[in-house]
This record gives structure tokens, C-alpha cells and sequence, in this order.
């Protein structure tokens, strides 16, 4: 039977079969584009739209957790519908992901919707953390019996320590920073110092992407910011899609950072920028975020755990999440652990050569375990025994 592993992020869906190569990343929302009044964008049809300026976003996620049912359904409709994947739901077995501690409202709406509405015949919910453990315990250290994966999406980063594949709940600790706060912070600073472009979130994203990275050393990155002229190696100068000649945003090459326009060009300067926003992953109070950085609170999730389990821990550190792909990433998050964990403990930092589609490669893995048929619910079962066989299976 196939089985179709949607790890449905806040940000971006990550969906395939399980014998798929490599996921299809679809944005999680529908858009609705100025210049295009009549029609509305879903997830990736956006690529469609010949001008990104101005975009308005519905997102089914707020906050982290799903909310708005309508858009979702939208998103869903198109993914499993004969544009995407042509799914035949009454022979197809669902992996899905939802956030930790999700409500139970949301998980019985989950239930009912796949089971009732798109009428498939088996259904797994699970954390994405829980799959990017799985396939890291499967691949690379059947040894290890603990893990703690750092996931760093859209809304917020996860700290989910486990021990045996079983995860320990009362260590899992929730940082309220993520992709989207970064893009709306950047988008804040570019509008008061250079340019208003509190509406250009999708282009700010991409700005965002292309130039962003975390500092190793962070005032010593600040001294070169404050630099003139070719002293100053961070600045950097980004030419903005105009959507008639430029389609997408660039970066200028470093030895072009005169700062002058050619024709047609509308630039942004990015200095420390590039640098600062990145920096509330890792001290969110810089902004009046009253929370901790991730690397302290990787370390608090460790002080209910015992003793003996806390070296082991610390010594598989696991990174997923699209906020690994900023340049630095795992460096940095490796040198602030190191420096707070205890020195006779070793402190080991791994990130998969793709965290954004970790977790989806681990449903994958997941749907091929000989066990995995024990661990579904199928419709029959739902049918007679309702939400309740859903919570003592799902371990959500």
C-alpha cells in the first residue's frame, strides 16, 4: 500500500511518497498577488505569478499551530488533488506531522478530516522531531540510545530530548523565535534605516536567505560593520527584483560595493543587518523577547533529565529545521553550547545535509519498518472506536 508522508510545517509542506527520491517543498498558504485581482495562488502555484510585490498571505498557522482549518483544506485539496500528487486516498496510508503539545481539539479535527473527508485508510500523526530521530538512530548511530533534536522551523525551534526513541516530555522546552520573526525583524529595520517595504515580506525572505549569516564572533563582526570603505568586508549590496527586467532579487559581488545604482536598479545596503537578525536565535532579548536563546535553552532541557543520560545527550545534538541553512548555523550553536554545558561533558553538534527535509526522509524510513503497520490507525478501527485509539497510539 503507498504511503504518503506529508510533514506539514508552518512555513512550507514537505510531502511525497515514501518511495519517492527527495520531497515536493510547497509553501504552506495561499497568496493572493496585487497586480493578479481575480485569482488566488496556492502553495506553489505562486511560482506562476510574474510579480511578487505587494503579495498577500493567508496562512493556515498561527502562532505555530494550526488554526485556520479553510486555508489548510485549500493547501491540502491541491497537494493530494490530480494537480500534485493524484492521491487515491482509499488505498494510501497518511504520515503526518503537527507541532509538539498540539491541541486536542486540532489533533480530533486532524483525525476527522483525513479519516472522514479525504478518506484514507490509515493515518499516522506524529512531531517531525520524532521522524528526524528515527532516521538518524536508523542511519548513522544505531549505538546511541539518546538524542536531542533542535528543530528550528517557521514559528518557533523545538528542543525534544529521546531516549530509546521514546521522548522525554518533561525536558522538551519551546523558543518562541523562528524563520518568520526573522523576516519580519529584517523587514522592520530595512523600513526605518533605507526603504519601506513592510509589504514585501516574500521578497524580504528572499533577501533574507541570500545574505544572512550567524556570526561566530559577534562584536568582532560589529567592529568590521562600522568600517568605511573596503575595510568594511560584511556590507554588502542587494539589488531588488523590479519584476520587469530584474525577476529575482541578487547580491551584488563584493568587489562592486560602490553603493551607486546602474539603470533600472534598486538597491539595499546590508551591513550589520546581514548578521544581527540571525542573532535572535540566539539572544531573543535583544528585541524585548522575553525568552531564551536556543543554546541556553538546550541546556535547560537537560536539568530534569538524569545524571548519567545528560553526557550522551550532549554528545548527539541534532539540527533540523530551515533555520540551519543560514551559513554558520551549527558552528555558532556548537561553540555557545560548548561554552555553557559542563567541561567534563563532550558536546557533539550534527545537521543533516538537508534539515529542511530531515524529518520527511525519516517518514520515509518510518513507512518501510517492518512495524510501522501496528503503529497506524486505520479507518475501520477509527470508525468503531473513535478519537480515542488515536491518542493511545499517536504519541503526540
Amino acid at each position: 500500500m503507498a504511503v504518503l508522508v506529508l510533514d506539514n510545517g508552518a512555513g512550507t509542506a514537505k510531502v511525497g511518497y515514501a518511495t519517492d527520491k527527495e520531497p515536493r517543498i510547497i509553501p504552506n498558504c495561499v497568496t493572493k498577488a496585487k497586480n493578479v485581482r481575480t485569482r488566488i495562488f496556492i502553495g506553489d502555484q505562486i511560482d506562476e505569478c510574474k510579480d511578487l510585490s505587494g503579495l498577500y498571505y493567508m496562512l493556515p498557522f498561527q502562532k505555530g499551530f494550526l488554526t485556520n482549518w479553510d486555508i489548510e483544506r485549500q493547501v491540502w485539496d491541491y497537494i493530494f488533488g490530480k494537480d500534485v500528487f493524484q492521491v487515491n486516498s482509499n488505498e494510501c496510508t497518511a504520515i503526518v506531522t503537527e507541532p509538539c503539545f498540539n491541541f486536542a481539539s486540532a489533533q480530533e479535527a486532524m483525525n476527522e478530516v483525513f479519516f472522514e473527508e479525504y478518506q484514507f485508510n490509515a493515518l499516522y500523526r506524529c512531531n517531525a522531531s520524532c521522524l528526524s530521530q528515527y532516521k538518524s538512530h536508523k542511519e548513522e548511530s544505531e549505538k546511541n540510545l539518546c538524542t536531542l533534536v533542535v528543530d528550528t522551523g517557521y514559528s518557533f525551534t523545538h528542543i525534544v530530548p529521546y531516549f530509546k526513541g521514546k521522548k522525554i516530555k518533561e525536558a522538551i522546552r519551546r523558543v518562541n523565535v523562528g524563520g518568520k520573526l526573522l523576516t519580519n525583524h529584517l523587514k522592520e529595520i530595512i523600513s526605518y534605516r533605507q526603504l519601506m517595504v513592510m509589504d514585501e515580506t516574500y521578497v524580504i525572505n528572499q533577501v533574507k536567505e541570500d545574505v544572512c549569516y550567524v556570526a561566530t564572533d559577534f562584536f568582532a563582526d560589529m567592529n568590521v560593520a562600522r568600517k568605511r570603505g573596503k575595510e568594511n568586508t560584511i556590507a554588502r549590496d542587494y539589488v531588488l527584483p523590479d519584476y520587469t527586467h530584474i525577476k529575482r532579487g541578487y547580491v551584488r559581488p563584493q568587489e562592486d560595493t560602490t553603493g551607486k545604482a546602474k539603470d533600472n536598479e534598486q538597491l539595499i545596503r546590508m551591513n550589520n543587518e546581514r548578521f544581527a537578525v540571525p542573532e535572535l536565535l540566539f539572544h531573543p532579548s535583544d528585541v524585548g523577547i522575553q525568552e531564551m536563546g536556543i543554546p541556553e535553552a538546550i541546556i535547560n532541557s537537560l536539568e530534569p533529565i538524569q545524571e548519567e543520560m545528560k553526557p550522551h545527550l550532549l554528545g548527539n545534538i541534532l539540527l533540523t529545521g530551515g533555520n540551519c541553512h543560514l551559513p554558520g548555523f551549527d558552528k555558532r550553536m556548537f561553540s555557545d553550547v560548548r561554552k555553557l554545558a559542563s567541561a567534563d561533558y563532550d558536546v557533539t553538534v550534527t545537521m543533516p545535509k538537508n534539515p529542511t527535509s530531515h524529518a520527511w526522509e525519516g517518514g520515509c524510513l518510518l513507512a518501510k519498518d517492518p512495524d510501522f503497520s501496528k503503529m497506524v490507525v486505520t479507518k475501520q478501527e477509527f470508525d468503531e472506536h473513535g478519537h480515542n485509539i488515536c491518542y493511545e497510539r499517536f504519541d503526540v
